[in-house]
């Protein structure tokens, strides 16, 4: 098999190549603590990406899989040289059948960041790391389970946040599965533009559903069919995760953003999915609040990082007032001129 490989008794760490994408996928959807970010779907989006290296470690014992962490590897001249589990995506980290694989998994991507000359190997775990390893505490994730009829949904979500759906259902909202992605392009490149952040190119969204085919959804929400937002989700193991969302600006005054996530929440239930993950925020956030107030209970992620080259943990925080000047010259920038430019920089994003 054409891999590097580690041995520790009769523990194998090999790189993934092609040919076994089928194996680590049929080892993450029997492995309880995999998540979609785990998939290997995500090695073909990363080697897409002209800004990054794939190295996916899993462990071998006796021809069977026992273990896997997946990495990306970003040459970024803003953000510097890291390798992450896992790039693009909220979750990572390691997946094993025992501790014993888990701490091999780890020592050969430390072994992997220094050999590499990295700044720092981060990986993204929703429970804590050993001391040595530095981290980032200010992201939390939302997930609820859903019940099996839309009405019962409908009544759980909180008093206020419900009021604020029905306005959207009074506005005469409509929802539709998009098949291309054009409107949510333009829908979601104009909302991060106005956040004052760099949008990801067309193509890597097209790459996304192509990659994840029936398990990546663009629902869109249009007023006298105009596009106003949209969220691109995606399906893994019984639960919907909305991942790239946004809406024009007209979209907070015709409530669609409240409308929009109550029916992927109503056409989920439908599809007897059972878990709803709303994904990573910041505490203090505007996206924050908005998940809380549907009574979703804020889980704190670990995302811990073994510096290499670098001297201290790095500070991405989009709050830290070092980017206030960047985000304010962004959306100040035509769309045209950001889709543009978006691309080039969003390429150490992730």
């Amino acid at each position: 098999m054409k891999s590097s490989q580690e041995q520790e008794g009769s523990i194998q760490i090999k790189l993934l190549d092609n040919e076994e994408m089928g194996r680590w996928n049929a080892y993450v959807n029997n492995n309880s603590q995999a998540t979609f970010c785990h998939r290997a779907e995500w090695h073909s989006v990363l080697q897409a990406s002209p800004a990054m290296k794939t190295h996916y470690l899993y462990a071998e014992q006796e021809g069977v899989i026992s273990g896997i962490l997946p990495l990306g590897e970003i040459r970024s001249l803003m953000f510097g040289h890291t390798l992450v589990s896992t790039p693009f995506c909220v979750y990572g980290g390691v997946c094993s059948d025992n501790a014993e694989v888990g701490k091999l998994l780890l020592e050969r991507a430390s072994s992997l960041a220094e050999e590499l000359h990295v700044d720092y190997l981060e990986v993204r775990n929703t429970q804590d790391m050993p001391e040595q390893w530095s981290s980032k505490d200010f992201y939390y994730t939302f997930q609820k389970k859903l019940l099996p009829e839309p009405e019962a949904n409908f009544e759980a979500i909180p008093r206020k946040q419900r009021a604020m759906v029905r306005k959207g259902i009074a506005n005469g909202l409509e929802s539709n599965i998009d098949e291309d992605i054009d409107d949510f392009y333009h829908v979601y490149s104009t909302s991060v533009k106005n956040l004052g952040t760099p949008v990801y190119s067309k193509q890597y969204f097209t790459c996304l559903k192509e990659s994840f085919a029936g398990d990546c959804e663009i629902l869109t929400i249009r007023k006298n069919g105009k596009a106003v937002s949209s969220v691109l989700n995606f399906y893994h193991a019984g639960s919907v995760l909305p991942y790239y969302g946004g809406g024009l600006p007209e979209a907070r005054n015709l409530k669609a953003h409240d409308f929009m996530y109550w029916e992927l929440m109503r056409r989920s239930c439908e599809k007897n999915i059972q878990l709803f993950d709303f994904g990573r925020s910041i505490e203090g956030t505007g996206s924050f609040s908005f998940k809380k107030n549907w009574g979703f209970t804020p889980a704190k992620l670990y995302y811990a990082q073994r510096l290499i080259r670098a001297s201290h943990s790095p500070d991405y925080d989009p709050n830290n007032s070092k980017y206030r000047l960047y985000i304010k010259l962004w959306q100040k920038l035509p769309l045209t001129l950001a889709n543009f430019l978006g691309p080039l920089l969003s390429r150490g994003l992730a």
